[in-house]
């Protein structure tokens, strides 16, 4: 008897196991049942009886904004250590800060000069044109061979021969400056957390808050700490492009495989010596990852950093928007990306090249055989500078050979607009009306109360009560401050932007990860359309739609399309083969395979494009305050032109909240979906 009943547990419990998750997927749906009616509940009769629900009452606001003012005006004024206020050590980091600028800038643009002002004297000229061409042509030789160092030298003609040098190489000085200051401060801050799990805790929530705060937010106390000039805008750089290389380093050492450890335990490494000789060395690949984001994020912020002052092709991109000059904006944006382009070419290439063997250069030999670029090097800039004595055109790039095509691309815009505005104009309209306009009412409607209770019940459903508490709290935060109205609009704005960049991103991402052809030239659109600063892409908006949301829109679907494409693609590509196989040899057709087993599969990857896609977003919201939007960023923005520091970060904070909310639920959403689907 025992014979025959012994294996009737393992199948009972088979049985009981898609019982069970049968029976947990109905009570998940009666919970959700019974929680989206007390919102509609509360939505549709909760009006008259609950109308605090609707409109936070502004005796319970909390003065956020007047409390963060009074503190940097007692910074600014009172704060003091003693010996020294806190205004003057600000000051004195800016100063520290502005001496590798100032010889950056010297050996770049304006020479080394004798006075200041107008009066000053050049007593040497800075590096020619020839000489800076030729050295980053040789470090793309060094780093990847001949195919790099062209494409880094075309990088650097392009910009000498529409005539951006100038502007370019004060913009190159910063990042010069910014660059290492943020991959240094990202190292000690990533070993740090990698070290310290409670310093890591503490650390992640600010790391949060830079990324996530617009940077127009915390322009205004930089202004006041660190005063106005380039010295400030690279505070701002670093601020902005730091957290990255923190995330990156903290993870590149966890990573680091055990048996490394273990040798240098063996060997006797103190711990000092366990990460300066054995862990950052090992990690050396994944580390240059992070000074390649540190590069890309510092050239992302040379718009935004020419408003206190940087100067560069920020400016010029900022001064034409300002014209609505689309030509001279487009060269200068363009300018931009030739630079991105460069750069990020030769730290991948270093990155690649940290992370291959026999590497190091030639051990033995005399210093000539040691170090021939560097020699080779110096010795261009000697012949050049001497020639240039002689030669103005070895010094600066004539201005008979320089082209533009400015009036090209004016001209091609104000031709559109003769010729279609009409039909701009209908689709502008069409759009707005039926589509805009009625979204926005339906979320300006919507209980702060019922909208927060539900944000939080859907992350205690995917992540627990830690999760709905987190989201609770920050929503709640929103409307105490005061801000749920324009959050609204942000929302609005995001939400109907990040959907029609998924509609266009997904389709592309699966046709681009089904030909490898398209791919590789999807793949060459998209990194120059990461690389453009946020700014450019409001001009062509502007010019032909006028300001207001549906520009807006337009300006945000396009700066956020390229998560959601490389996503996409990245999710696709990584579905296991055999997989593939399996369903090929049962019969399933192309079209099947897509959709039942890739799609599926791929997924979680899809997801985190579209977290990604709403980060970009909101980011660029901020930037589309100046078209004419009434929402969270114009707030940041109005701040920043009354020098308000509350107001703006209030502002800002709201819309970070919203950046975490929709990034903590998407990323719990995308860990549940990978442990259904078993990919965990």
């Amino acid at each position: 008897m025992s014979e025959v009943s012994a294996p009737a547990r393992p199948i009972e419990a088979s049985v009981q196991a898609p019982a069970t998750a049968r029976a947990a997927g109905k009570a998940s749906l009666v919970a959700w049942g019974v929680a989206i009616a007390a919102f509609l509940l509360l939505w549709r009769f909760g009006a008259e009886a609950l109308k605090w629900t609707f409109d936070y009452p502004k005796s319970w606001q909390i003065p956020l904004a007047r409390w963060i003012g009074d503190a940097m005006k007692w910074l600014v004024n009172q704060a003091s250590f003693g010996l020294f206020t806190f205004t003057d050590l600000t000051r004195f980091i800016a100063s520290i800060i502005d001496l590798p600028y100032r010889l950056a800038l010297s050996l770049l643009s304006t020479g080394f000069l004798s006075g200041q002002g107008s009066s000053a004297v050049q007593i040497l000229p800075p590096l020619s044109w020839i000489a800076v061409i030729a050295i980053v042509t040789m470090m793309g030789f060094h780093a990847g061979g001949r195919r790099l160092a062209l494409i880094v030298g075309l990088c650097f003609g392009f910009l000498a021969v529409f005539g951006q040098w100038q502007s370019a190489m004060v913009t190159l000085a910063s990042i010069l400056v910014a660059v290492p200051l943020g991959v240094v401060a990202g190292l000690l801050l990533g070993i740090a957390a990698y070290r310290w799990p409670r310093f890591e805790k503490a650390l992640t929530p600010v790391l949060d808050l830079m990324q996530t705060i617009p940077v127009f937010a915390y322009l205004v106390p930089i202004l006041f700490l660190f005063g106005f000039g380039p010295t400030a805008a690279v505070v701002a750089t670093l601020i902005y492009a730091m957290p990255p290389m923190t995330r990156i380093t903290a993870l590149s050492l966890r990573s680091v495989p055990s048996e490394i450890h273990d040798l240098g335990k063996m060997i006797g490494c103190t711990r000092r010596q366990m990460t300066w000789r054995v862990l950052v060395p090992s990690a050396k690949d994944s580390l240059m990852v992070g000074v390649n984001q540190v590069i890309m994020l510092s050239l992302n912020m040379v718009i935004i950093a020419s408003m206190i002052g940087a100067g560069g092709l920020g400016f010029d991109v900022l001064a034409a928007l300002r014209r609505l000059d689309i030509g001279a904006g487009l060269e200068s944006g363009l300018a931009i990306v030739a630079l991105a382009v460069a750069l990020d070419r030769l730290s991948q290439a270093y990155a690649e090249r940290a992370g291959m063997p026999g590497t190091t250069g030639v051990a033995g030999g005399s210093f000539v055989a040691r170090n021939p670029y560097t020699l080779a090097a110096l010795a261009i800039v000697l012949l050049t500078g001497l020639a240039g004595l002689a030669l103005p055109f070895v010094q600066t790039y004539p201005e008979s050979l320089r082209l533009s095509t400015g009036s090209f691309w004016s001209n091609v815009v104000a031709w559109i607009n003769v010729n279609f505005f009409d039909t701009f104009e209908a689709i502008k309209n069409g759009v707005l009306l039926n589509v805009l306009v009625p979204f926005k009412r339906f979320l300006g409607g919507l209980p702060w109360l019922g909208v927060t209770g539900l944000l939080a019940f859907a992350g205690y459903r995917l992540g627990g009560a830690r999760l709905a508490l987190v989201v609770g709290i920050l929503a709640f935060l929103i409307a105490a401050t005061g801000q749920w109205e324009k959050a609204t609009i942000t929302v609005y704005l995001c939400g109907i932007s990040v959907m029609l960049a998924m509609l266009i991103g997904i389709p592309i991402g699966i046709l681009a990860a089904e030909r490898e052809r398209l791919w590789s030239w999807v793949r060459v659109i998209i990194d120059t359309l990461q690389t453009l600063p946020s700014f450019v892409y409001l001009m062509p908006a502007v010019m032909l739609f006028r300001v207001g949301d549906f520009t807006a829109m337009i300006a945000v679907v396009a700066y956020s399309i390229v998560p959601a494409i490389r996503y996409t693609v990245h999710g696709l590509t990584r579905v296991d083969p055999r997989l593939i196989e399996a369903g090929r040899a049962m019969g399933c057709t192309p079209w099947q395979i897509l959709t039942k087993i890739k799609l599926k599969l791929a997924l979680p990857e899809i997801m985190l494009g579209l977290n990604q896609t709403i980060m970009f977003a909101l980011s660029m919201l901020v930037i589309t305050a100046l078209v004419g939007t009434r929402d969270l960023g114009q707030e940041v923005y109005i701040a920043l032109t009354k020098a308000d520091t509350g107001r703006g970060l209030v502002a800002g904070l709201a819309v970070a909240f919203i950046a975490i909310i929709a990034d903590r639920l998407i990323s719990a959403g995308a860990a549940r979906t990978k442990a259904r689907l078993g990919l965990a």
